[in-house]
């Protein structure tokens, strides 16, 4: 577990209410979508994939909000129908899942929510996944960063 402060990012966004088990199907379509509107509008990307998520629930069941989030260099008079956002930094417990997506919550949430709750450290209620690389759905090698926002 990595303890550090994240940096800000202006980011093209978008939010659903949904489960854990709804992000497979949800989510190439509004990435795709995201990645078709920063081309059409001429921003330039700067970073990987952030998925920040809402009190992000121990189950597959339960709804909660997640927002799609690309960085943008800028977006200075983007008019478009998705939201500019500056996320803040903050402090956040971090871990690097490298594997596949069947082991994501297994060998990379697990590990971190146990180190996380044997620390002093208190969750914010705010979690990110930041997706360095990316081999598609089914894909066996992601390489995933997951943090944990922390208050203190």
């Amino acid at each position: 577990m990595d303890i550090k402060e994240t940096e800000a990012m202006v980011v093209l966004s978008t939010s659903r209410r949904l489960t854990i088990a709804a992000i497979t199907q949800v989510s190439p379509e509004i990435t795709g979508q995201l990645d078709a509107e920063i081309a059409r509008s001429g921003l330039e990307i700067a970073g990987p994939w952030v998925f920040v998520a809402r009190n992000l629930p121990r189950d597959s069941k339960t709804e909660f909000e997640l927002r799609f989030c690309r960085p943008v260099r800028r977006a200075d008079g983007y008019d478009g129908p998705f939201a500019v956002a500056h996320l803040e930094p903050i402090m956040v417990a971090s871990a690097m899942h490298q594997g596949s997506m069947r082991t994501l919550f297994t060998e990379g949430y697990a590990p971190l929510v146990a180190a996380i709750e044997a620390s002093r450290h208190v969750f914010s209620g705010e979690s990110r996944e930041i997706y360095h690389q990316w081999a598609g759905q089914g894909g066996s090698y992601h390489r995933i960063e997951i943090q944990f926002g922390l208050d203190y």
